[in-house]
């Protein structure tokens, strides 16, 4: 007879049996989901000696849209890109006066946090912390009542030599930085110098057990290049309003949205930004909660090669292939894939790249027929003219025919089926 601990042991040797015998994604469900949920994000990319600012000695405030409330929250910094430890002896987070912002507001009103809301963040019971070149880490839960659809301030204050070296530059949202520890000042100094850009904030997440997010991939137009600065209107800010709106995602807890668009980002090579497959850990597979992606990338491929006259052909395959293990990877982290088809990129009613729109194209035909996917997007029927189908609608063009307005944004997310995640969440 089995004595009590050998029917114990016997009992785990079956189940991690089992567990292995199972599909990847079985044993990942079985798993208890962490009760953080991103609510923002935003992916980083090597600011070079030439565009990391100087924040010696200086209070750096950024400003970030909520997607999910909660009671609680915490930060993410990372020093992905510096050559040297980060030092940050003060961090602070705040709700922003403005709880709607005013794209037209000034220094004032942007940076003004709402002092009764000052938080300081500690990182181990510690307020201060030295991150290893490389490295990113994450504060200690603070109580904060977040709400939804929010803005909010992180005030990190550097005291020695700092160099802004892990920056995220299409932020299309102004961040401040003055001299002197200022983490839980009202509003900035005058003297201050503010920057279209993130450094070294990369998420902020809630306390929200049973909730869940929707991380996009993808290069300006997701990052919302030609948006209103300070707006808020790129198209997963917009999705973000709708998951909120709509009475069956907010029941079933689908509401954190994180923005992982990089401008002019590839999936195939480095260029602006580490190429896609080797920020998917970093960008999507490790942000909280994330159970859904929106695949959104390979426009800039395709005319990179236009570009330096490279040869086509291999490109859609490649990148199939990619995409491909993209959405495998996702999988197998229990996380369900949308691809979105490219948007045309030629204007004055001609390409100028006409191998590039035969890829392109091929490309898209490849997204919306093939079985890999969880949902499938068709901005490219959503934006482009029905009369010249190569063209972007001039109700959505920001006026260079590649990037949408503000209009175009907000008709990029009201195209997308709300009931795929819906779906996906059954299974």
């Amino acid at each position: 007879m089995l004595s009590l601990q050998h029917s114990k042991n016997f009992l785990r040797s079956l189940a991690a049996l089992t567990c292995v015998m199972l599909s990847a994604t079985l044993c990942i469900a079985a798993t208890p989901a962490s009760p953080w949920v991103a609510t923002w994000g935003t992916a980083m990319v090597d600011a070079g000696s030439k565009d990391s600012p100087d924040l010696t000695g200086s209070t750096l405030r950024m400003v970030v849209h909520s997607s999910i409330g909660g009671p609680q929250v915490r930060i993410w910094l990372s020093n992905r890109f510096g050559t040297v430890p980060l030092h940050i002896a003060s961090a602070h987070i705040a709700l922003c006066v403005q709880a709607v912002p005013d794209p037209k507001g000034d220094q004032n009103t942007i940076s003004a946090i709402r002092t009764e809301t000052d938080r300081a963040l500690t990182f181990a019971q510690m307020a201060t912390v030295t991150i290893p070149p490389g490295a990113t880490i994450v504060s200690d839960p603070v109580a904060l009542n977040v709400p939804p659809l929010s803005n909010l301030a992180v005030s990190l204050y550097f005291p020695g030599d700092t160099l802004g070296s892990t920056m995220h530059g299409g932020a299309n949202q102004l961040s401040f930085a003055s001299q002197g520890n200022l983490v839980s000042e009202n509003v900035l100094p005058l003297k201050t110098w503010s920057r279209g850009s993130w450094y070294f904030l990369t998420g902020v997440d809630v306390y929200s057990p049973g909730s869940s997010a929707v991380v996009v991939l993808g290069d300006s137009i997701t990052d919302g290049n030609h948006s209103t600065q300070n707006g808020n209107h790129r198209f997963p800010d917009y999705l973000a309003a709708r998951l909120a709106a709509d009475p069956a995602t907010s029941k079933a807890g689908i509401l954190g949205v994180v923005n992982t668009g990089i401008s002019g980002n590839r999936v195939l090579l480095d260029g602006d930004g580490p190429n896609a497959l080797a920020r998917l850990d970093w960008d999507v597979l490790q942000r909280s909660g994330v159970r859904y992606l929106i695949l959104f990338h390979g426009i800039n491929d395709i005319e990179a090669v236009t570009r330096f006259h490279q040869p086509y052909g291999e490109l859609v395959p490649r990148l199939e292939q990619s995409l491909t293990q993209i959405t495998t990877q996702a999988h197998d982290h229990g996380i369900a894939v949308f691809g979105a088809t490219q948007m045309t990129d030629c204007r004055n009613y001609q390409c100028a790249w006409p191998e590039g729109e035969v890829t392109r194209t091929a490309l898209n035909q490849w997204i919306r027929t093939t079985k890999i996917f969880d949902g499938m997007i068709d901005f490219d029927v959503t934006m482009r003219d029905p009369k010249y189908p190569t063209q972007m609608l001039e109700l959505y063009n920001s006026g260079d025919y590649v990037h949408p307005n503000d209009t175009g944004y907000k008709a990029m997310s009201d195209s997308i089926d709300l009931n795929m995640f819906l779906q996906a969440a059954k299974h």
